[in-house]
């Protein structure tokens, strides 16, 4: 072996090297511009064209990690990063990151891991009683609510068709459908296309003053499909939609599906972590009329990515869905153990049960309240002080914390010099790298949206993030042409 190439000695000096410097990076995190400075391809023109022939050492890569692949770095641990929706981490997630990547075990059935399997079972158990699912729901990790969006849709495709789409396609069976609002996550129309049901019938339900599906309307838009001879397949509601936290009445939406028969699936990718309030569990009545549910504790359970909890009210259609059982993964406990490869759309899995079991451990059920009940404080907050400013208005109600807002220092601008005033101010901001923002539309209105959720974030960083907001917009205002 190469002198270069890590031998155990080597790897115990590096590594604890490494925790080291990782240990002052999320103490030292504010020091960096939280966005990324970097240009297009600064990164990538820096980086040989073809792998080294040779051994290099841990010094020379570490280098480089530092001086090429760190400056194009976005710090999404940073107290001052209020953009998209957190992927927030805390130290204890990073311990069991560590020794998930330590045993590298690939845990696609019982056997070749029994603790990981166990695991993920009674952690996912734990999560359910946590945010209020009823006892029937079984729950797996997935990778992302995409997936789990997914493996929902092609549930309930296999479902409505007695699991004869998997034998025969499509071209047999009528022309399927799926609804869900107009403010709902681009993953949809997306597991819609990848289901073979065709972009077409990925059909939006319009919303209500708050950005909320009408049940009313989606009643009226299953009943006309019907008659035109469409079958609808599932409903998509919506806790928290990205673009505002927009909450679909769940209940009434669920009468809908039961009477009509249509599968319904809840994407709480974000918001569904704020169920383990129990001030929040209004938002899932009408839960025993929900077919799947997905949120990810990745978002704001302050686990590391990736780590989506799916669960369904019956596993048997889940399973059914995607088992396959050739001879060399057969064993003898297969009747009696959870074989998670059959639980979703990868077969090779990663022990992502072990940092989550770390998380709930560390900070228990009553820390992680702490930190989600201040984060939405800090959230309620800065509503205050939006709603206060005379040239400041508030876009969407704030039901949890997220913010958005644009400027309006002059009632006499038109939607245009609107746009592209607010535009400037996001571009400032982001560019001058001390906070990190994006934006949607609402009602076709270009948006401002602060979201509160990092794991360190803290009165004083809202407060800095305002006073910085204030001053940016009266400059991008006072420079406009």
């Amino acid at each position: 072996m190469n002198e270069r190439t890590l031998d155990a000695a080597a790897f115990r000096r590096h590594a604890h090297e490494l925790v080291d410097w990782m240990a002052d990076y999320l103490e030292q995190i504010e020091q960096y511009p939280v966005k990324s400075q970097v240009e297009a391809r600064e990164i990538y023109n820096q980086l040989p064209a073809s792998a080294p022939q040779e051994a290099e050492s841990m010094e020379a890569i570490f280098k480089d990690f530092q001086e090429v692949i760190l400056p194009g770095i976005t710090h999404w641990q940073s107290p001052n990063f209020f953009s998209y929706f957190p992927a927030n981490s805390s130290y204890a997630s990073l311990l069991g990151e560590m020794l998930t990547a330590t045993l590298g075990a690939q845990c696609m059935i019982w056997e070749t891991s029994p603790a990981a399997a166990e695991l993920e079972e009674r952690v996912m158990n734990w999560l359910r009683e946590m945010i209020g699912l009823p006892e029937e729901f079984s729950g797996v990790i997935q990778s992302t609510a995409s997936d789990g969006t997914l493996i929902a849709i092609l549930t309930a495709r296999e479902k409505a068709s007695n699991f004869q789409v998997n034998e025969t396609g499509l071209r047999r069976h009528p022309q399927y459908r799926v609804y869900a609002s107009g403010q709902t996550h681009s993953s949809i129309e997306k597991a819609v296309k990848i289901a073979g049901l065709g972009r077409e019938n990925c059909v939006y339900v319009a919303t209500d003053e708050n950005f909320a599906m009408d049940p009313a309307a989606l009643q009226k838009t299953l009943q006309a499909d019907l008659q035109a001879g469409v079958k609808p397949l599932c409903v998509v509601a919506t806790l928290g939609t990205t673009s505002s936290t927009a909450v679909d009445p769940l209940e009434p939406i669920a009468k809908i599906c039961q009477e009509y028969g249509v599968w319904l699936h809840v994407d709480a990718a974000y918001a569904g972590n704020a169920l383990i309030l129990p001030e929040y569990r209004d938002w899932i009545k009408g839960i025993e009329g929900v077919d799947s549910f997905v949120f990810n504790p990745h978002k704001w359970l302050f686990t590391n990515f990736d780590c989506t909890a799916y669960y369904v009210r019956s596993e048997e259609y889940l399973i059914r869905t995607f088992e396959i059982l050739p001879e060399y993964l057969k064993t003898r406990n297969d009747k009696i153990v959870n074989n998670y490869r059959d639980w979703g759309i990868a077969l090779g899995r990663r022990f992502r049960a072990l940092k989550l079991w770390f998380v709930l451990r560390n900070f228990g059920v009553k820390g992680l309240q702490e930190k989600l009940r201040l984060h939405m404080q800090l959230g309620q907050w800065l509503k205050e002080q939006v709603a206060a400013h005379p040239d400041f208005e508030l876009l969407a109600p704030v039901p949890l914390n997220l913010v958005c807002f644009r400027y309006r220092p002059d009632e006499a601008l038109s939607e245009a010099q609107l746009t592209q005033l607010n535009q400037s101010i996001v571009q400032r901001l982001n560019d001058g790298g001390k906070i990190y923002l994006t934006h949607t539309k609402l009602n076709g209105i270009y948006t401002i949206r602060l979201v509160v959720g990092q794991t360190q974030v803290a009165q004083r960083h809202l407060e800095v993030a305002w006073e910085l907001i204030v001053k940016t917009a009266k400059e991008a205002f006072h420079e406009m042409d």
